[in-house]
Order: structure tokens, then sequence, then C-alpha cells
């Protein structure tokens, strides 16, 4: 485990109309659900309250690229969140991760635990948060280098 920074995580999946938030524990183990905070002018705000509960070491924001690598609309988006996130959160890292897969992922997860789409959408975002987190966490770890790129060093 040499190189892994110990400490709490947040995963943050930016979505349109909704904000999946997961965490994983100070050594990194399991990356689980938190909340679904809806899209709003109070998501913010929202998820600074969060990040107050579980003193993360760095918020975990998941950059939705396209197959290519290459930035979307939504990853524009998910960049001016990380952004607003980092104002509210000056003492708190924001690191960006590529998050290509993780809501299929998530879809699939839930699909094959017997719960329909439509009644996963509450969680899906959560879900995908977690798969990015867990990812990012054991990607560190293997490697000794914390994943994706500060949110200032891009």
């Amino acid at each position: 485990m040499s190189g892994f920074r110990r400490g709490v995580r947040l995963g943050v999946d930016v979505g349109r109309a909704r904000i999946g938030v997961a965490r994983c524990d100070p050594d990194g183990m399991l990356a689980v659900p938190v909340e679904t905070v809806p899209r709003n002018d109070e998501s913010v705000s929202r998820i600074a309250r969060i990040a107050s509960e579980h003193e993360p070491i760095e918020i975990v924001v998941g950059l939705p690229l396209n197959m290519r690598g290459e930035d979307t609309a939504s990853t524009a988006d998910a960049r001016e969140f990380a952004g607003l996130i980092a104002a509210a959160l000056p003492q708190t890292g924001i690191r960006l991760v590529d998050e290509r897969l993780s809501t299929v992922s998530a879809h699939t997860a839930l699909r094959q635990s017997g719960r329909s789409q439509k009644g996963s959408r509450g969680i899906v975002d959560q879900i995908a948060a977690v798969v990015f987190l867990q990812h990012a966490v054991d990607t560190e770890k293997s490697t000794g280098r914390a994943p994706g790129a500060v949110l200032d060093e891009e």
C-alpha cells in the first residue's frame, strides 16, 4: 500500500437532474453510496454539508468523457460544478477522474440485483459514484499515484 494517501474520499457523479455522492473508508477498502442530491441552487451547499460530516481528504468528481476520451457538454458541466465545489470547500482538494462506463456499470449492477431502470433512478447516480470512486482508490493503491488530475492542474 505504499504511496496510498490514507483518508476518506467523497465521489461525486454530476448529472443534469441529480448528483450521486459516495464515500470510501480511510483505507480505501470499500466505496459506499451516501446520497442522491437534487441538482438545483442548493446542490453545492448540500455537498459541502456532506463533506463537513465525512471530512474527506479530497473529493473525486467524475468526468464524463466520450468513448474516445474527448470532452463533451457534460464534461464541461462537471468541470464547472467541480469548480463550484472547490470554491465552497477551499481546504479540500478536488480531483477529476475519468468516469466512462460508470453509469452503465451502475445500471448493470442494479439490473442484476433485480431493480428496474425506473425504480433505480434515485440510486443509480450514487452507484455510479461508488463505481468510479472505488476504481480511483484501487488505482492509487496499485500504482502509488493518485488518479486523474487535480482541478487546478489540468
